[in-house]
């Protein structure tokens, strides 16, 4: 379904873009075409001169080559804003500069006659350019998030099969029997939930989904109602929203590498004040009988 929606939108902005590229060929919103007739007089600069538009002096290089003359316009310079259009607009990575073709140039008058580079379908060409970019990061996130995502399960793995992993669940146990009440002692629920909840602590959110799933199904078993939700599932997804973490989450860490760790501070700080909120706003609720 979210493909289809994705799909949905993306058909509609090329369409909109498609049909705003379209007015501006229908009015020429670009000039195109347009010949541009400008005085110029020489610059101290070999090769250079300095054309007067609109009260305005533009720095240009001329050069010719093979019975064709052109200029180079630098655009970090004052220009009128049809010419700001262009050199934002024209294609090719280069909008450092704008090169102009030289129609006409009479030396003796020095007066000069040049067109600007064409801009044709820009709205589309952005679209085209936006999902070519966003493909490729999505790529290198995949790749990147691959590789951290295996090391943490790995690691996940070893530390349960070392014991680890259970010696946390029964060092929170007596915490977890606070936080939920209404489970027995003896319940795998809490089993699921601490091993849920350390997976989230140690940053791995995709990891602890299975392990929510599966903690979420012993709480249904253990619901008298079981069209609403309990206090203990209302809890645990409050936990899961909330959870505090000790390390960063594996795709901040894809995405900003080694720089991360100036971020641990603040995510512990954050994810604390976070969870405190989300479990008294929960008893709260459970103390008034709302849940």
């Amino acid at each position: 379904m979210l493909n289809k929606i994705w799909a949905g939108l993306i058909i509609i902005s090329i369409v909109y873009a498609a049909s705003l590229d379209i007015t501006d060929e229908w009015t020429n919103h670009y000039d195109n075409g347009h010949i541009y007739s400008l005085d110029y007089t020489a610059s101290s600069q070999p090769g250079f001169i300095q054309l007067d538009y609109l009260n305005t002096t533009i720095k240009a290089q001329l050069h010719s080559r093979a019975n064709h003359s052109f200029i180079l316009i630098a655009t970090d310079q004052p220009l009128p804003d049809p010419w700001l259009k262009v050199a934002h607009h024209q294609p090719g990575s280069n909008k450092e500069q704008i090169q102009a073709e030289v129609i006409t140039i009479q030396p003796q008058t020095h007066q000069l006659q040049l067109r600007l580079p064409e801009i044709h379908w820009v709205k589309i060409r952005a679209i085209t350019q936006a999902a070519f970019d966003t493909a490729e990061f999505a790529v290198k996130l995949a790749l990147g998030l691959a590789g951290i995502m295996a090391l943490w399960l790995g690691l996940m793995q070893i530390a349960e099969k070392s014991g680890l992993v259970f010696s946390f669940v029964k060092l929170i146990r007596p915490l977890l029997h606070k936080l939920f009440p209404e489970i027995p002692r003896d319940h795998p629920a809490l089993g699921s939930i601490g091993l849920n909840l350390a997976a989230n602590v140690l940053g791995l959110g995709n990891a602890a989904t299975p392990l929510g799933i599966k903690a979420m199904q012993h709480l249904q078993q253990l619901n008298t109602h079981k069209d609403r939700a309990s206090n203990s599932m209302c809890m645990f997804l409050a936990l899961n929203t909330s959870s505090v973490q000790l390390l960063p989450p594996v795709t901040l860490i894809a995405l900003m590498g080694t720089q991360v760790s100036e971020l641990i501070l603040p995510i512990i700080l954050a994810t604390c004040c976070s969870t405190l909120a989300a479990v008294i706003a929960v008893k709260l609720y459970t103390r008034a009988g709302k849940l």
